[in-house]
């Protein structure tokens, strides 16, 4: 299987994703990403090899929704997911993607969500593995208190995401 490596300029810095012929396999920021690459390593590993630079339809499609998102005006994205997880890991992201735009969640929220109330710890830590930073968008759960915690990007960075997200228009300059 071809796995494909491509950057991408962002406001809060440039974006290494790997897309197999099925979908999105990573995106995070390529700086000041926790555990970036043991996260590149397990991609490849899962799919078959390691990436190649290039370029292809699902390059051009992500190139057009990462700016539209970073200007306010994409609230999902259509890009079809290859995720690359555990089952609990990938029931965890999906109850991410159920999260909408503009809204939060706690953690405790989302254990409930998949049915494991008592798993906040778990999820927290499913959500800490997820590979497709925005996307899946594990920058929308917070403390129960309301409080800005852990994001594999930064604090600073989940802060203007969430930003972004509420009011719609980019903040003027990243936070941090």
């Amino acid at each position: 299987m071809t796995l494909i490596s491509h950057t991408y300029a962002t406001p809060l810095g440039d974006m290494t994703a790997l897309l197999s012929p099925q979908g999105l396999c990573l995106l995070e920021f390529s700086t000041g990403t926790q555990g970036l690459a043991l996260e590149l390593d397990q991609v490849a590993r899962a799919r078959g090899g390691p990436p190649q630079p290039g370029a292809n339809a699902l390059t051009a499609q992500l190139g057009a929704e990462l700016p539209a998102y970073f200007a306010g005006h994409r609230r999902s994205f259509d890009l079809p997911l290859d995720l690359v997880g555990t089952p609990f890991q990938l029931q965890a992201w999906r109850a991410l993607l159920a999260i909408p735009y503009g809204q939060t969640r706690s953690y405790a929220e989302q254990a409930r969500a998949v049915g494991r109330p008592t798993a906040v710890r778990a999820v927290a830590a499913a959500n800490g593995r997820n590979k497709i930073s925005l996307i899946v968008p594990c920058h929308r759960v917070i403390g129960s208190d309301g409080s800005l915690t852990g994001y594999g990007g930064g604090v600073a960075r989940k802060r203007w995401l969430l930003a972004l997200e509420h009011t719609g228009v980019p903040p003027a300059a990243p936070a941090g």
